[in-house]
């Protein structure tokens, strides 16, 4: 599994790794497997989940916050929008919103009504326009007009609690943090890394596992794996690179061909949710709200 650079395939562009495995129809070779009714041991375990996130740093080489944003104010409400719907909502809601309300004194100042009507794709709107104007006043009035950069402080705003902060933290200020998402949650407990289902503790029990300089980009990888290939309801087992890794290959779709129609986004050659994605994103942008 030495090749993770975007290759063309049918239209569209897809990592190597991921499209051979379609192609084959068989998981790609790891240098380690599970043993099926074989009881773990948690230095195997450690191992194991050590060899994932490197072959899923093959596979994802650009794995990237999937949240348009250009400065850590607008990460943080993009990531307080983002609860209870898609990033792709979200960005698609955020252009009109930040030329509205560039600054975090904009913000506080909103019409609570006016700020409702332009959020209101991402659900929830009233709950969310109050802690957009929460928070943005917390910023104004205790941080001078800049989001902190520190865990303490930002778990203070309204409507921040630790998953947020570890984005903002991770992705604006390069601070390591593990984010722990439903994509994120499923994933480690599929993969038996923990037994935990509060994600404070599936926090701190991965961050036991891996060095703090990979947990922002494990993070991005385990959500990217989770949104293109590990779904919830039916995992494209049978297209998946990492399956001989895998304790709970078998729980979805393993014919190689039907499992390679259930890949998303750039593996199964559709848009990703970023408008703006980075130079790096072997995939196609977004549509805006309303286009095509």
């Amino acid at each position: 599994m030495k090749q993770g650079k975007p290759v063309k395939s049918a239209g569209s562009e897809k990592p190597a790794k991921a499209a051979a495995t379609a192609k084959s129809g068989k998981p790609a070779k790891a240098a380690a497997t599970v043993m099926p009714g074989k009881p773990e041991s948690h230095l195997a375990m450690v191992r194991r989940a050590r060899r994932i996130n490197r072959e899923l740093a093959e596979i994802y080489p650009y794995a990237h916050p999937e949240l348009d944003f250009r400065n850590p104010f607008e990460l943080l409400v993009a990531t307080v929008l983002s609860a209870q719907t898609t990033d792709l909502r979200v960005n698609q809601t955020t252009p009109a919103l930040f030329a509205a309300y560039p600054t975090p004194e904009d913000m506080a100042a909103a019409v609570p009504e006016e700020l409702e009507e332009l959020i209101r794709p991402t659900g929830f709107f009233r709950a969310k326009a109050k802690s957009l104007i929460g928070l943005s006043a917390s910023i104004r009035d205790n941080f001078g007009g800049e989001v902190p950069g520190r865990l303490a402080d930002l778990v203070t705003l309204p409507g921040v609690g630790r998953k947020t902060a570890n984005v903002v933290l991770g992705n604006a200020f390069g601070v390591p943090g593990i984010t722990v998402d439903t994509h994120f949650g499923r994933l480690v407990r599929r993969w038996k890394w923990t037994e935990q289902e509060d994600p404070e503790k599936v926090e701190a029990e991965i961050a036991a596992i891996f060095p703090k300089s990979e947990w922002t980009m494990l993070s991005h990888r385990v959500v990217f794996h989770g949104r293109r290939i590990c779904h919830a309801r039916r995992p494209a087992c049978g297209a998946c690179p990492i399956a001989p890794l895998c304790p709970s290959y078998g729980e979805g779709e393993t014919d190689p061909e039907k499992a390679r129609k259930l890949l998303k986004y750039e593996m199964g050659g559709q848009p990703g949710q970023r408008l703006s994605p980075p130079p790096d994103y072997p995939g196609r942008p977004a549509p805006a709200l309303g286009a095509g």
